[in-house]
């Protein structure tokens, strides 16, 4: 059995050929909403010089908005997977920053060797849910911040998913079966503040959006979460016709309870996190 940092990195390796953009539109907004609150943050200050870690760039959307707006930064982009990383290298072959580089390397352990006081800002959009141990990586993240330094970050709330989660609990319950969870378990806000505590951070603030998406089909909203790599789920493997009984009981829940004009919604729950 492969562990969970091979699972997810083989994941975003299969969807970095072109599929993960294509269905990434939350991932892309989140993005940009980070990027205008760097803007904002950092203002007219003098960012020559700036030591700036990105982790998890994917295909380097939101490395190539920091790049254009501080090219005089030195900016390190880190991505588990190695075709992500390619694909950000490709996207940004014609970067204006004077300092880019790329890290193809898994943060939970990377930043645990790297020098303290080595980043004056580390930013990160929608990885962190990825995360195994968030206490400790956050730590490691603020040992190598600078003083005065800036964590920002974006990621997926509890409501997220809420409506595939309640078809499928409602399923389970009909079939005399336990419910069980498909897809990742979300952390809250309160939940990111006290990690960051225990993490060594201080002055933290986060900001809570709900952001509502449609698609054709409950089919088509799962094989667009597939596409963009995050296919993971803490559920137990469920074989042969009890599975395609389940999911086909599912979709029907689904398409009964959260049908709209053009298709059926799906939550997205975003959180913006700025912490020093």
């Amino acid at each position: 059995m492969i562990n969970r940092t091979t699972a997810i990195q083989r994941q975003f390796n299969r969807s970095a050929d072109g599929s993960y953009d294509v269905h990434a539109d939350v991932q892309r907004m989140m993005a940009v909403q980070l990027a205008k609150s760097l803007i904002e943050r950092l203002g007219k200050r003098n960012t020559d010089g700036l030591k700036l870690l990105e982790v998890g760039c994917g295909t380097g959307a939101l490395t190539e908005m920091l790049a254009n707006q501080w090219p005089r930064a030195s900016i390190t982009a880190l991505d588990i997977a190695p075709a992500m990383i390619k694909a950000a290298k490709q996207r940004n072959i014609a970067s204006q920053s004077a300092d880019l580089r790329f890290i193809q390397a898994d943060v939970e352990t990377w930043a645990s060797g790297v020098s303290s006081d080595s980043f004056d800002l580390i930013v990160s959009s929608a990885c962190f849910q990825w995360l195994s141990h968030p206490r400790q990586t956050l730590n490691h993240l603020r040992q190598i911040l600078r003083p005065g330094g800036l964590l920002v970050f974006t990621t997926f709330g509890p409501e997220t998913f809420r409506e595939l989660h309640q078809a499928f609990e409602v399923v389970y319950l009909a079939n005399g079966m336990k419910p069980q969870r498909h897809g990742l378990s979300f952390l809250s806000a309160s939940q990111w503040n006290n990690v960051l505590l225990e993490a060594g951070f201080s002055n933290i603030h986060c900001q809570q959006e709900t952001q509502m998406e449609t698609y054709a089909t409950p089919r088509a909203f799962l094989q667009s979460v597939k596409a963009m790599g995050a296919s993971t789920s803490e559920a137990n493997k469920i074989d042969g016709l009890s599975a395609r009984r389940l999911f086909a009981n599912m979709y029907k829940e689904y398409e009964e309870r959260y049908s709209t004009q053009g298709g059926v919604v799906s939550t997205y729950e975003l959180l913006l996190i700025e912490a020093e």
